[in-house]
């Protein structure tokens, strides 16, 4: 089976680069082009998941890393969610690095490279599958006492039974801001990549495409937590990187790519945040606001964190002074 699943990972996205790969630099992708990209998407994402799967729980490595973590089935198809999910942002920062070394050095508004129209067709795919694959790990918690699967993705708690709970309309009923989440970013963001904005502002794109830099981060913070690891030092410094990385990629991209637009058209700031389309304006409203209120999330918890870390040294270092001070008396 492994075997079998490796090589349809690598076809699939082997098969969608070869399909891009005899088109010129600007050129457009069509229905038909993109319809086959978002297949192979579909296969490449759902057969990295039950790969990672595969692995984890059915060989004897894998068997061992369960054992010696205490992960339940849950916990193993979580991790694998996460895994997929970084390798996803991996690939769209990449895209977007292409995008910006190319469109960004020409002419920020009106040049366009194939790839930004290419993976939004790939990638659209992934924000479907990840709802499933979401359900899965819900599911498999809903039927065991492993974690809460009404707190799963931090919506609203539930007091149903688990036979009620299991099902995908109640899991959807219950969770509906991750699920409004993929939605709209993959119907809405992709018909604004592909269609919405006529072929302009190609490099500001690639800009949003580095805004998944931080899902690396935030999918190995949910991993070692899972792994009660949160008490190591990794745990300490993956937080810290991802606060980082996710201020700098999603809160201040923002701004600094306003100013881009400024000098691409010869405007003082204000002026060119006011000469934006309303529909531009009200899209990257509708982008950096959640962006806030997440950073915001994540650096409440952060501070937490440190004062426990300074409250146990400090009780350990007073510990070690007396203990001192006896053996010396």
């Amino acid at each position: 089976m492994v075997p079998l699943l490796s090589l349809s990972v690598i076809l699939s996205l082997g098969v969608g680069l070869w399909t891009i790969s005899v088109l010129d630099w600007e050129d457009r992708v069509t229905i038909y082009r993109g319809l086959l990209l978002s297949a192979y998407g579909a296969v490449f994402f759902t057969s990295l998941y039950s790969l990672i799967n595969h692995v984890t729980q059915r060989t004897g490595y894998g068997q061992k890393l369960v054992k010696k973590y205490k992960l339940s089935t849950a916990d193993v198809l979580d991790a694998s969610n996460k895994i997929v999910s970084a390798v996803q942002a991996l690939l769209s920062c990449l895209t977007g690095i292409v995008i910006i070394c190319y469109s960004c050095a020409r002419n920020l508004l009106k040049t366009s490279h194939y790839i930004s129209e290419a993976y939004a067709w790939f990638g659209a795919s992934y924000f479907m599958y990840d709802i499933w694959s979401m359900y899965q790990v819900y599911y498999h918690a809903s039927q065991s006492n492993s974690i809460q699967a009404s707190q799963q993705n931090g919506d609203i708690k539930s007091k149903k039974t688990k036979q009620d709970t299991g099902k995908f309309w109640y899991y959807v009923r219950t969770n509906p801001v991750i699920i409004g989440h993929h939605l709209f970013i993959g119907l809405f963001g992709f018909s604004v990549i592909v269609y919405l904005r006529g072929g302009l502002g190609d490099c500001v794109f690639g800009y949003v495409y580095l805004m998944e830099a931080s899902t690396p981060f935030v999918s190995l913070r949910g991993i070692l937590a899972r792994m009660n690891l949160k008490t190591t030092r990794l745990y300490m410094v993956n937080g810290l990187l991802m606060l980082v990385v996710f201020f700098l990629c999603r809160i201040a991209m923002f701004p600094y790519v306003m100013y881009l637009y400024a000098k691409a058209a010869d405007l003082d700031y204000l002026s060119a945040i006011a000469s934006l389309p309303r529909g531009c304006k009200a899209t990257m409203s509708i982008l950096i606001l959640p962006q806030v209120y997440w950073f915001y999330l994540m650096m409440r918890g952060a501070t937490k964190i440190l004062k426990i870390r300074i409250v146990v040294n400090s009780t350990t270092n007073n510990k070690k002074k007396k203990n001192n001070n006896h053996t010396t008396s």
